[in-house]
């Protein structure tokens, strides 16, 4: 990291230079320690996940602090303007790269826990959290991440609304319980709004023509990654516990029978798909079972999830209209309203009873994300 420049003693404002320089002398001491910042905010990320449940209120009261770090890191540009045409002192470049850069660590790091419990790890998801890695590396490089900052600015912009997007898709549902898909909305709009300084480092706009050819490149961005909201983990619901049961005991809410999967047996008794979602207390969302038949799409059936219930809130879907010709790979996907996926279960339907991979319901330990699998005789938990 860079030598933190101390600002020249201005003979006016005496009261704002020594606040300028007592920052600025805090900031030199804070430096050789740096290094402990990551561990502290990702500590703080996993401490917030714990108390979605537990403790709500102060999983909230982490998540604002986070939201006012970025108001501070936001601001400091308005208010060292503001200050500048007033001739008042303003902080050097360095103290505010290194601001940013504390605030950039602790965004990501803070986010990282919730993301890396509700990826899907063999969806494009995985691509997602694997790039907020790399990205929460980069901001601990110093020589990478001063690089980006002084030569790159396009796309150290890039990078910054990157870290919005994040920072948002994780604390409004802690702080408002939004929905997984108004949360995406809000963070996929911050995004764009701050990929503005980006895109004007690119397009360099002079007349009203390239302005509104920079308007229109905002809203690709904004549709393309919209697109890709598939990819997007959900940050605050994952899957406990899953598995296929031709019957169902409703009182106790668990799967009961030995599973038969024979296009006749199907026929008769159809299939439940069986799921428990964690979601935060407070929360109520849609989610879909999508059922496809070889890659095709034949139901998609709404189910309501109510957040608060410790080891999943748990519903099903019962598939009864099998076609005639039900034979081959099946999978069902558990996807959210906006189509965000949470997992799937895949079976095979054949005349010898197809393959039972989903026969089990997989069993989680008290620590989220964290699970053990064991086979039951016919589906059922012990």
């Amino acid at each position: 990291m860079p030598e933190l420049p101390v600002s020249p003693a201005l003979g006016t404002h005496p009261r704002l230079r020594r606040l300028q320089a007592g920052i600025e002398a805090l900031l030199i001491r804070l430096r050789p320690y740096l290094w402990v910042w990551p561990p502290i905010a990702f500590g703080a990320g996993v401490l917030s996940f714990f108390l979605v449940d537990r403790q709500q209120w102060l999983g909230g009261v982490l998540a604002l602090g986070m939201l006012l770090a970025w108001g501070l890191l936001l601001g400091e540009g308005l208010i060292g303007r503001w200050l500048a045409r007033r001739g008042y002192p303003t902080l050097p470049r360095g103290v505010t790269a290194f601001i940013a850069q504390l605030i950039h660590q602790e965004t990501l790091f803070f986010c990282l826990p919730f993301l890396l419990v509700t990826t899907v790890w063999t969806s494009g998801q995985a691509l997602f959290t694997l790039l907020l890695i790399g990205l929460g590396l980069l901001s601990i490089i110093d020589p990478l991440y001063y690089r980006l900052a002084g030569r790159l600015r396009w796309l150290y912009f890039a990078f910054h609304a990157q870290c919005v997007f994040v920072v948002v898709l994780v604390t409004l549902p802690l702080l408002l319980s939004l929905t997984t898909a108004e949360s995406l909305g809000y963070a996929l709009l911050a995004m764009v709004v701050f990929a503005l300084p980006s895109l004007t480092h690119l397009l360099q706009p002079k007349g009203w023509r390239s302005w509104l050819a920079l308007l229109g490149v905002a809203l690709v961005l904004a549709g393309v990654a919209w697109s890709g909201r598939a990819w997007v983990p959900t940050a605050h619901l994952w899957l406990t516990d899953s598995a296929l049961t031709p019957a169902l005991d409703r009182d106790s809410r668990t799967p009961v029978g030995e599973l038969d999967l024979t296009p006749g047996a199907l026929a008769r008794t159809g299939l439940y798909a069986y799921t428990a979602i964690r979601a935060p207390r407070g929360l109520e969302e849609t989610i879909y079972h999508e059922w496809r038949h070889r890659g095709e799409l034949l139901d998609r059936i709404p189910l309501t999830v109510r957040g608060g219930r410790e080891a999943g809130y748990r519903a099903w879907s019962h598939k009864l209209n099998f076609p005639e010709s039900s034979d081959g790979d099946w999978r069902i996907d558990i996807v959210t309203g906006s189509g965000q996926r949470l997992g799937s279960l895949r079976f095979r339907v054949d005349e010898t009873g197809g393959e039972r991979a989903d026969d089990e319901i997989r069993l989680t330990t008290d620590i989220p994300g964290l699970e053990w699998r064991r086979m039951l005789p016919g589906g059922a938990r012990d």
